[in-house]
C-alpha cells in the first residue's frame, strides 16, 4: 500500500485528479448560470454534470500512464524501475490548491448571491375537474355548494386550475353521458375528452349533527388514487371551514408546498360567510354561464342577502347585468364589487379586476396588467391566459395573443373556446393556414361550434375562391342559431365584396328576421348597417339613411357608429359626421379615439385640406394601428400626391388582410371593405409608372363590379 500511494504521487495522479476536479466544480457552477442565460435546454447542465463525472476515472487512469514532459508527452516508467524520480515541484501543488480555491470561493458566491444552482422544481399545471360530492345527509342545502367552494380553495394553488363544471356537465350532455349531473364516471369520461389532468370525488355524512367530508383524487384515465383526504366538521355552520381544510390538505398531497396554515380560514376558501349563500351562488353561476341572465341575477342577489359581503356575488351580479344591456345598473354594481375586493382570495381578486377592465372601461393596458399578475401568480390559470390571450387580441398584438393562446390550450388542449380563438388570432394576423388547420380541429371537437367556419371562408376570400367562402357560410348556417345569423350576414359580406348587390340585399333582409326572431339587437344592427352600405352602393340615398337610422336604434356601438360616420360623409351631412368623432373622441379607449381622429382626418379631405387629414389620421394610427386607418391614410397620402406612401399604406392593408375580416374585431364579417383594394393599389401603382402590375389589379377589379359603378368605370378606362 505504501508502494502505491508513493507511485500515485509519482505519477502526480493525485494533482492531476486535484487539477480536473477544480476545473471541473468552476465550469458547472459558470454553466449552472449561463446556460439558463441562453434558454438551453434543462439536459445541458446534466448531460455536462455526467460528463464531468465519467472524466473523472478517465483522467486519473490517463495521468498513471502518461506524464507530460518538456519532450512532449511520455508513458512513465514502471513502478519496479530502480530509477528514482523526484517528486515534482511544489509549484504545481499550489496550482491545484488555487483552483480547488477559486472553484470553492465561486460556489459560495453563487450560493449566498442566489444565483447558484439550487433550482427550485415548478410543478406542471394540474387541470382539474370536481365530480359532484355524494351528498349521503339528505340535506339538499349541500348540493352544488362544496363542489364551488372547494374549487376556490384547491385554485389557491399557483399550479392548480379547476375545469368549469358546466361546461363538463354541457360536454357530457352532447355526448350523452349524463343528465345534468357529473358523477366520478361521467367525470372521469369528460376529463379523458377534455385532456384534463385529475378528477376530484367527494362526498359529506351527518353523525348526530357532525359531518364527515371524504375528497379523492383520482387519474381520470386509469382511476388510480392519486391522493386521499378526510376532514370532520362539528356542526353545518363549521362545513365551509371544513372544505377549506380539505383544499389545503389536497394540495399539500399534490405538492404545493406554499400552504400557510394558519391562514386558511374560511374566508379565503370561499368568500361566502353561509352555505345559503353558497348555494346560491353555485345556482347563479351555473345559470349565468348557460346564458340565462335574468334568473341568474335572483340567485346572485339571494347569496348577497345572505352575505352582503359577498364580492364574487356583486362581479356576478354586474356581469349579467351587462350582459342584459343595463349599463347604469351594472356600472353601480362593479362599483359594489370593486368595493369588496378585500375580502376575495388573490385569485378572485385579479380576475375581477381584469373583467372590469376588460368588459367596463375597456382599458386594454389595465387589463393586461391585471392579466399578467394572474399569470405570474398562477401560471395554471387557463382563465388568466384567454383573458390575456383577448385582451392582446383587442390592441392587435395576434403574436402575443398566440402564444397566450396556445400556453392555454398546452393546458387544456381539448377545448372548443380556447382552440376557436387561437384559430380566429391566426386568421386575424393573416396566418390563413394555420388558422384552417385549427378551426378543423375545432370542429373534430365540437362540429356545431359556428366559428370552425370563420378561417374556412377567411382563406378562400383571401385566395378570391368566392365559391368557397360562400359555401364555409353556407355550412356555418347549419350549425344553429348564431351559425344562421352569423353565415347569413357572411353570405352578404361575400355578395357586397362580388358586387352582387341585389343578392346581398336580400341575404341581409332574411338575416334582419333571423335577428328578431334571436332577439339579438346586435345582429340586428348590424345587418341594418350593411343593408345601408349595400343602398348606397346602389344608389338609393334615402333607403341608405332610414337603415342607418334603424341601425342606430338597435346599438350605437363601435361598429355602427364608424360605418355610419363613413356614410354620412358620403351623402355629405358633415354636422354628424363630426357629432360621431366628437363622442369617440371622449373615450377612455385608445380604438375608439383613433377612430375619432380618422373621422377628423376625413372632414378635413372632404375640405380639401390633404396635409391636416394626413396628420390627423396618421395620430390616429398611433393611438392604434387599425386596418381602416391604414386604408383611408393611403387614400389621403394619394390625394395629396404622395404616391409611394399611398402605395405604402395600400400594401399593408392587402399584406393585413386577415383583419379586414371583422374590422371591428368582433368575429362578423366585413370583408367587404376589401373591395376597392385592388383599384387604389393599381392608381398607386400606375402614377409610379407600375403599369403591367396596375392593370392587373384593374382587372381584378373589374371582374367584381357591375357597370355604373363609377370606380369600376374608371378602372376600366385605364385598362388597355
Amino acid at each position: 500500500m505504501p508502494n502505491l500511494f508513493r507511485e500515485l504521487r509519482r505519477r502526480e495522479v493525485f494533482r492531476t485528479a486535484g487539477l480536473y476536479v477544480g476545473v471541473a466544480w468552476i465550469l458547472i457552477e459558470g454553466a449552472s448560470v449561463l446556460l439558463p442565460a441562453f434558454d438551453a435546454p434543462e439536459w445541458a447542465l446534466r448531460a455536462l454534470i455526467i460528463a464531468a463525472i465519467v472524466g473523472l476515472p478517465i483522467t486519473i487512469i490517463l495521468a498513471w500512464i502518461y506524464d507530460i514532459t518538456d519532450k512532449g508527452i511520455e508513458v512513465h516508467g514502471d513502478a519496479t524501475d530502480t530509477v528514482v524520480v523526484p517528486i515534482g515541484s511544489r509549484k504545481m501543488d499550489f496550482v491545484v490548491i488555487g483552483v480547488l480555491s477559486v472553484a470553492l470561493i465561486f460556489s459560495l458566491y453563487l450560493v449566498f448571491t442566489g444565483t447558484g444552482t439550487a433550482v427550485v422544481e415548478e410543478i406542471e399545471p394540474i387541470s382539474v375537474l370536481i365530480a359532484d360530492f355524494d351528498n349521503r345527509t339528505g340535506d339538499k342545502l349541500f348540493d352544488g355548494t362544496l363542489e364551488q367552494a372547494l374549487q376556490i380553495g384547491i385554485e389557491s394553488a399557483s399550479f392548480i386550475t379547476g375545469y368549469r363544471r358546466d361546461e363538463a356537465k354541457s360536454v357530457a350532455t352532447k355526448m350523452n353521458w349524463s343528465n345534468d349531473t357529473l358523477d366520478e364516471e361521467t367525470a372521469r369520461l369528460v376529463s379523458v375528452r377534455e385532456g384534463i389532468k385529475l378528477v376530484m370525488a367527494g362526498a359529506i355524512e351527518e353523525e348526530n349533527g357532525s359531518y364527515t367530508l371524504y375528497v379523492r383524487a383520482v387519474d381520470p384515465k386509469g382511476g388510480e388514487v392519486l391522493a386521499s383526504v378526510e376532514v370532520d366538521a362539528k356542526s353545518k355552520l363549521d362545513v365551509l371551514a371544513a372544505v377549506g381544510t380539505l383544499a389545503g390538505d389536497l394540495r399539500e398531497e399534490l405538492g404545493d408546498d406554499s400552504l400557510d396554515r394558519e391562514r386558511l380560514v374560511a374566508s379565503e376558501t370561499f368568500t361566502a360567510k353561509s352555505l345559503e349563500a353558497a348555494q346560491a351562488y353555485a345556482r347563479a353561476q351555473s345559470l349565468q354561464y348557460n346564458g340565462k341572465y335574468e334568473e341568474a341575477m335572483q340567485y346572485y342577489r339571494e347569496a348577497l342577502e345572505r352575505d352582503p359581503d359577498f364580492g364574487r356575488a356583486y362581479s356576478g351580479l354586474a356581469l349579467s347585468a351587462s350582459s342584459l344591456g343595463r349599463v347604469d345598473e351594472a356600472s353601480e354594481l362593479w362599483g359594489k364589487a370593486l368595493q369588496h375586493l378585500d375580502t376575495m382570495t388573490e385569485r378572485e381578486r385579479l380576475r375581477t379586476l381584469g373583467l372590469y377592465y376588460s368588459r367596463v372601461t375597456r382599458n386594454r393596458e389595465k387589463a393586461i396588467e391585471s392579466y399578467r399578475a394572474l399569470v405570474e401568480k398562477y401560471p395554471a390559470d387557463d382563465a388568466a391566459h384567454n383573458g390575456l390571450a383577448i385582451q392582446y387580441f383587442y390592441t392587435l398584438d395576434f403574436q402575443n395573443a398566440l402564444q397566450a393562446g396556445q400556453t392555454m390550450l398546452e393546458i387544456y388542449p381539448n377545448s372548443v373556446m380556447g382552440r376557436s380563438n387561437y384559430a380566429l388570432y391566426a386568421m386575424y394576423s393573416s396566418d390563413f393556414d394555420t388558422a384552417v388547420a385549427e378551426a378543423e380541429k375545432v370542429r373534430e371537437l365540437d362540429a356545431s361550434y359556428f366559428k370552425g367556419w370563420l378561417p374556412v371562408a377567411a382563406k378562400a376570400l383571401a385566395d378570391d375562391d368566392i365559391e368557397a367562402a360562400k359555401q364555409a357560410y353556407t355550412k356555418m348556417s347549419q350549425t344553429g342559431a348564431r351559425g344562421a345569423m352569423t353565415g347569413t350576414l357572411g353570405l352578404a359580406d361575400v355578395a357586397l365584396y362580388a358586387g352582387e348587390f341585389n343578392y346581398a340585399g336580400n341575404l341581409l333582409k332574411q338575416g334582419i328576421e333571423q335577428a328578431e326572431a334571436a332577439g339579438s339587437q346586435y345582429y340586428l344592427a348590424t345587418n341594418y348597417i350593411a343593408l345601408a352600405e349595400m343602398y348606397l352602393l346602389a344608389g338609393d340615398t334615402t333607403a341608405a339613411l332610414e337603415a342607418i337610422a334603424t341601425g342606430m336604434e338597435f346599438s350605437g356601438g363601435l361598429s355602427q357608429q364608424v360605418p355610419a360616420a363613413l356614410m354620412y360623409l358620403t351623402t355629405g351631412d358633415i354636422a354628424k359626421v363630426q357629432a360621431i368623432a366628437d363622442q369617440l373622441g371622449q373615450s377612455l379607449q385608445p380604438q375608439n379615439r383613433a377612430y375619432a381622429r380618422l373621422l377628423e382626418g376625413l372632414i378635413a379631405l372632404d375640405k380639401g385640406e390633404k396635409v391636416e387629414a394626413i396628420n390627423l389620421i396618421s395620430a390616429g394610427s398611433r393611438l392604434t394601428n387599425l386596418w381602416l386607418l391604414r386604408f383611408y391614410l393611403g387614400k389621403a397620402y394619394f390625394e395629396a400626391g404622395f404616391y409611394a406612401e399611398a402605395l405604402d399604406e395600400f400594401t399593408a392593408c392587402w399584406d393585413r388582410r386577415g383583419e379586414a375580416m371583422s374590422i371591428f374585431l368582433d368575429d362578423l364579417p366585413t370583408f367587404r371593405y376589401m373591395a376597392t383594394l385592388p383599384y387604389w393599389l393599381g392608381r398607386a401603382q400606375e402614377e409610379l409608372g407600375m403599369q403591367e402590375v396596375a392593370q392587373r389589379n384593374y382587372t381584378a377589379f373589374v371582374a367584381r363590379r357591375p357597370a355604373g359603378d363609377p370606380l369600376a368605370d374608371d378602372a376600366r378606362q385605364r385598362l388597355p
